[in-house]
C-alpha cells in the first residue's frame, strides 16, 4: 500500500496521509516520502497550491510506535539526527513560496499537529481533537514547538504542553492553530469550495503575500520599514498580473 497519495489536480497538488491501520501516524520513512514530495510540489510551476490531508477517520496520530521504539536504543547523536527529518518537513512546509493547507478530521496528535501549524491555512472538523501528548512519555514536542508557538502564542503552548490535555476543534479555533470550524456533515464539500474560490484569487499576488507577511512580521515599524512596504505595493501595481486583473475589475 502507497503510504502517501500524490494527486495533481487544477492546479492542486493534494498530498495524502495513507497509512490507515496506524492512525496516519509517521516514521522516518513517511517522513523521506513527504519530503520529496513536498520538494517536487514546490518545484512544479503548475502546482499552485498544496494540500494536506488524511485517509480514514483521523488525520494522524504523530510519531509512529515503532519507529519510537526504535529511538529508544539510538545515541543522542542519532536521535539528533532521526528528529532533523521531521524538522525539515515542518520547515520546508513553513518556508514554502507556494501555499499550503490542511484539512484536518479526526486525532492529530504531536507532530501531526505540527504539520497543520506549519501550514498556512488549516481547516477542520467538528469531530477533530488535538494533543500534545509527549510529556506522558517523558518527551517534549521540541520539533514543533516554533510552528506552534508562533500559532497559539507562547502561553497556550506551554499550558498544552504540559498538562497534555486533548482540545476540541472549537478550542483550536479560539486559539489560531486552525482558521475554519466546520460540521462533519459538511467537511468535504466546504473545502472543496474554499479551495475552488481560494484559486480565484490571482496566483502571484498570493505567493507574495506570503512573502509579505514573512518579511514583516516582528519588524519594527519605523522608516525603513515604511519605505519597505511603499516599494512592495508599487512593484505590484506595475505588475502585469495586477495590470490585467486591474483593469478588468474597473472595466465592470
Amino acid at each position: 500500500m502507497n503510504n502517501l497519495l500524490i494527486e495533481q489536480h487544477h492546479h492542486v497538488a493534494t498530498l495524502t496521509f495513507n497509512r490507515i491501520d496506524k492512525r496516519n501516524a509517521f516514521d522516518d520513512t513517511f517522513l523521506l516520502t513527504l519530503q520529496t514530495a513536498l520538494d517536487e510540489c514546490i518545484n512544479n510551476p503548475n502546482v499552485l497550491l498544496i494540500v494536506l490531508k488524511a485517509n480514514g477517520s483521523h488525520f494522524s496520530a504523530g510519531a509512529d510506535l515503532e519507529w519510537m521504539q526504535r529511538m529508544v536504543n539510538y545515541t543522542e547523536a542519532e536521535n539528533r539526527q532521526d528528529a532533523l527529518t521531521l524538522a525539515k518537513v515542518m520547515n520546508t512546509l513553513y518556508q514554502s513560496p507556494k501555499p499550503t493547507m490542511a484539512l484536518v478530521q479526526g486525532s492529530a496528535f504531536g507532530g501531526g499537529v505540527g504539520l497543520i501549524a506549519a501550514c498556512d491555512i488549516a481547516i477542520a472538523s467538528t469531530n477533530a481533537h488535538f494533543c500534545f501528548s509527549e510529556v506522558k512519555l517523558g518527551l517534549i514536542p521540541a520539533v514543533i514547538s516554533p510552528y506552534i508557538i508562533q500559532a497559539i502564542g507562547a502561553r497556550a503552548a506551554k499550558w498544552l504542553f504540559m498538562s497534555a490535555e486533548t482540545f476540541s476543534a472549537s478550542q483550536a479555533l479560539s486559539l489560531g492553530l486552525i482558521h475554519h470550524c466546520v460540521d462533519e456533515s459538511t467537511f468535504a464539500p466546504f473545502c472543496e469550495d474554499y479551495i475552488e474560490k481560494f484559486l480565484q484569487n490571482a496566483p502571484e499576488a498570493i505567493v507574495d503575500s506570503k512573502a509579505l507577511v514573512h518579511s514583516v512580521s516582528n519588524q519594527l515599524i519605523d522608516n525603513q520599514l515604511i519605505n519597505y512596504t511603499a516599494q512592495q505595493i508599487a512593484k505590484k501595481r506595475v505588475s502585469a498580473e495586477a495590470q490585467n486583473r486591474l483593469s478588468a475589475f474597473l472595466r465592470k
